[in-house]
């Protein structure tokens, strides 16, 4: 098989799709480049099939994919070399729509390379969470502190995850962005501890102390910042002091700024909301109760939920119960809720992967990240209908009296937190129960019947390919589609998908490894089955059993095993086209239907060898 020069490919490749301008994400699966164009009208489906080392292109779920076989991985990697298109996430030019709609793709993209590590610590957190409610591990044990700090540790230092995959999207360099969220978390856990309640200064301007455990938007709109800073610098210092003076002014300039401005006006933001809504509680508990519930995760978000903790802790203290944890139950179930019938509704693997999981940590520890930045978010209905259901299970609670009588995260688990207790009655704890379940029915039903609208193509584009078997050409000469056989079975696919090649020399080899399941006397046609059940048929020349052998040389018989690029028979070509027959030679999979895709090239020279189907499983 020729080599391919990998590099030189990458660059045809990118070219050909309209340049790097035009691509908003690339990644890849186990044969396939998988581009999102910005516009698709751009790429020459054509000419990039003509490159060596191209066996097909395809247009599917949105995605404008290139086969390229087993070795994808090396172009990729050269891609990326070439290029600045890596991640698998759109850039920020990339996302189209409405407001909305761009706001979620953003977020949602940014989540999408470390969700499964999210995913993955959220089930562990609630399953520790679980075995020490059960009474099987001591809270205060070291054992469940190792173990809670392994679950919750990406929680607690999401900013940093996030400062990471924010920087990749909005080109801003991902160390300095990891520096700028690192040195949040470091004035949290050092300088300000004990300082909670307190403001301190910079330069003797007031900084109130704000909290960003587990925040999400104060560091993204920060990179964002960064980026435009880093290009600002970037382009106005002088080279020879720019590599190490570029980080030193960002941090020096974005530390500051964000203790000074956007952490604060994300604080100040919901310490109005929750003003706001104490004041409603006051005479309207339901409706109160209902703005809580629907935008709880809304607020949580923007990490404008944390102007709410101070208000329930000092009820907490003074009276035993924080009546706005009554509103809080619903609206977390709700969405696990969601997500749960998102996993029995999707037609994508990859979604169901994430919303089981994800749904299991929601209702079992009341963590929802999993499930509304991969899940819920993402595909908009889920989240707005487990929101629905979060108001009307709010405003019951509410309205009821419901009320948590210790701080916990709303899950399952925390249940024993709103049993009767002092003033909390017996009926509030019955109508918290209805209210939750409530909402708990109305976000699954919903979500099943209207929220999940993704297609075949969407599930099949974001599937991942679990492996491929290439199946190499029979025979040198010029591949071309079944379609253009002068056979109608063999055109028609109707004994499975597949190539003909155009014969150049009579030596006929075998595509596969496996063993000769059948060897026709006459020597014009041969059945392959390799060890993982794919069969394959060579057939030489159009309707030459009627040669009845003559002009051809069998060397395997039935039974015997080969290796790919054995020979398998010769074929004195000018003797069969003298006798009036075409010696095209069709190669075709014949049991296709059990196989995930069959890809066949087309429209170029091939020697033995070379890949001319790709069969993805």
């Amino acid at each position: 098989m020729p080599s391919v020069d990998y590099r030189s490919l990458a660059g045809d490749i990118l070219a050909k799709v309209g340049g790097e301008a035009n691509v908003g994400s690339v990644a890849h699966c186990a044969t396939r480049l998988r581009f999102k164009l910005k516009d698709a009208s751009k790429a020459d489906k054509a000419a990039v099939e003509k490159l060596p080392g191209v066996i097909a292109v395809m247009e599917a779920g949105g995605q404008f994919q290139v086969v390229i076989g087993n070795n994808v991985p090396l172009l990729y990697a050269e891609l990326g070399r070439i290029s600045q298109l890596t991640g698998d996430t759109d850039l920020g030019e990339a996302a189209k729509g409405n407001l909305f709609n761009r706001f979620v793709a953003m977020i949602s993209s940014i989540f999408l390379p470390f969700l499964w590590t999210l995913a993955g610590a959220a089930l562990l957190k609630a399953f520790v969470g679980a075995v020490a409610y059960f009474g099987w591990l001591n809270p205060a044990s070291n054992t469940y502190a190792v173990l809670n700090a392994s679950g919750d540790a990406v929680l607690k230092f999401l900013p940093v995850l996030l400062a990471l995959t924010a920087a990749k999207r909005f080109k801003a360099n991902q160390f300095t962005a990891v520096v700028l969220a690192g040195a949040l978390m470091y004035l949290e856990i050092t300088a300000w501890t004990g300082l909670k309640t307190s403001p301190t200064d910079f330069f003797s301007i007031p900084v109130p102390v704000v909290s960003y455990v587990g925040s999400v938007i104060p560091i993204i709109v920060a990179v964002w910042v960064q980026g435009h800073l880093e290009r600002f610098l970037d382009k106005h210092l002088p080279s020879v002091i720019r590599n190490f003076t570029t980080p030193l002014l960002t941090l020096l300039v974005m530390v500051p700024l964000v203790i000074l401005t956007i952490g604060p006006a994300t604080t100040y933001a919901g310490q109005g909301v929750s003003w706001v809504i104490m004041t409603i509680w006051k005479f309207a508990p339901w409706l109160a109760g209902a703005l809580m519930g629907g935008f709880w995760q809304v607020f949580v978000i923007f990490g404008m939920h944390w102007a709410f903790i101070p208000v329930m802790m000092v009820d907490l203290a003074n009276q035993g119960f924080s009546p706005l944890s009554g509103a809080l139950l619903a609206p977390v179930l709700a969405q696990a809720a969601a997500a749960t019938a998102v996993f029995f509704r999707s037609k994508s693997a990859k979604r169901r992967e994430l919303a089981g999981p994800g749904a299991i940590s929601g209702f079992l520890a009341g963590i929802t990240e999993p499930i509304i930045y991969g899940v819920n978010l993402p595909l908009k209905r889920p989240f707005i209908f487990g929101c629905v259901g979060g108001a009307i299970g709010g405003a019951i609670g509410a309205q009821a009296g419901s009320a948590m009588t210790g701080f916990a995260m709303p899950s399952v688990l925390a249940i024993p937190a709103y049993l009767p207790a002092g003033p909390i009655t017996a009926s509030s704890f019955t109508w918290q129960m209805i209210g939750t379940g409530l909402a708990i029915v109305i976000a699954f039903v919903l979500t099943l019947l209207f929220g999940v609208k993704d297609s075949a193509d969407e599930a099949e584009a974001t599937a991942v390919v679990s492996s491929a078997t290439e199946v190499g050409a029979p025979m040198n000469g010029e591949l071309i589609g079944l379609s253009q056989v002068k056979d109608k079975v063999f055109a028609a696919g109707a004994l499975g998908k597949g190539v003909a090649v155009v014969p150049t020399s009579g030596e006929v080899y075998a595509p596969v490894a496996g063993t000769v399941v059948s060897a026709f006397p006459t020597g014009h046609a041969f059945g392959i089955k390799t060890d993982d059940d794919l069969e394959v048929l060579v057939h030489i020349g159009i309707d030459t059993v009627a040669l009845n052998g003559k002009g051809f040389t069998s060397t395997v018989t039935q039974g015997q095993k080969v290796a790919t690029g054995d020979l398998l028979a010769s074929v004195d070509l000018e003797s069969v086209k003298a006798a009036g027959y075409d010696p095209t030679t069709v190669m075709v999979i014949t049991n296709s239907a059990k196989f995930a895709a069959v890809l066949p090239a087309e429209g170029h020279s091939v020697t033995h060898g070379q890949t001319a189907i790709v069969v993805e499983r």
